[in-house]
């Protein structure tokens, strides 16, 4: 049996930054999750159809603990490349690359609010401030606007430190 017969465990390991949620209502903010147990994260926002001029902006934060309780997130500079699909997602079959000088945020097209999407974007743990004791981070969602808008944020660890079933994997949403 190999590593891909299961990979969640042997391979990846999925934490929610926030479940799904009407992102009208006020600025989601993510849980914080650890990463010092990977070599990164695939952040993956999935949100449904909406109204034009609500469009999604994701920000991401490094944090010293996964709870922020030192008050000391800061922004993380690391967002270059996002792979979308967006329209009717059943019928959306290829990733579309989209790339940005490097920023803490990433602000989804001016036709996106109208469009079911789902964006992902790699953050490798090493780009964290480890220095200054960063090995956490959190994506939260601006408040989309007026009208309501579902949508919810995934993290996908990735080259687990660790790898075992997944009933055995340390926690990442504790330090």
């Amino acid at each position: 049996m190999n590593q891909f017969s299961n990979p969640l465990g042997s391979v990846i390991d999925i934490i929610p930054g926030f479940v799904p949620v009407d992102m009208q209502t006020a600025t989601n903010t993510g849980d914080g999750i650890c990463l010092k147990n990977c070599a990164g994260v695939l952040v993956v926002a999935f949100k449904g159809a909406g109204t034009a001029g609500d469009d999604p902006k994701y920000t991401i934060y490094q944090q010293r603990n996964v709870g922020n309780t030192d008050g000391g997130a800061k922004a993380l500079n690391v967002i270059e490349t996002v792979w979308k699909k967006q329209g009717t997602l059943t019928a959306v079959g290829t990733w579309t690359k989209e790339t940005q000088a490097a920023d803490d945020d990433y602000q989804a097209d001016g036709t996106s609010a109208e469009s079911e999407a789902l964006y992902a974007f790699w953050v490798p743990a090493d780009s964290l401030d480890h220095a200054d004791g960063y090995d956490c981070i959190r994506v939260d969602c601006a408040d989309v606007g007026t009208h309501a808008q579902l949508g919810c944020l995934l993290y996908i660890l990735a080259g687990l430190r660790y790898p075992t079933a997944p009933e055995s994997l340390p926690s990442a949403i504790v330090d």
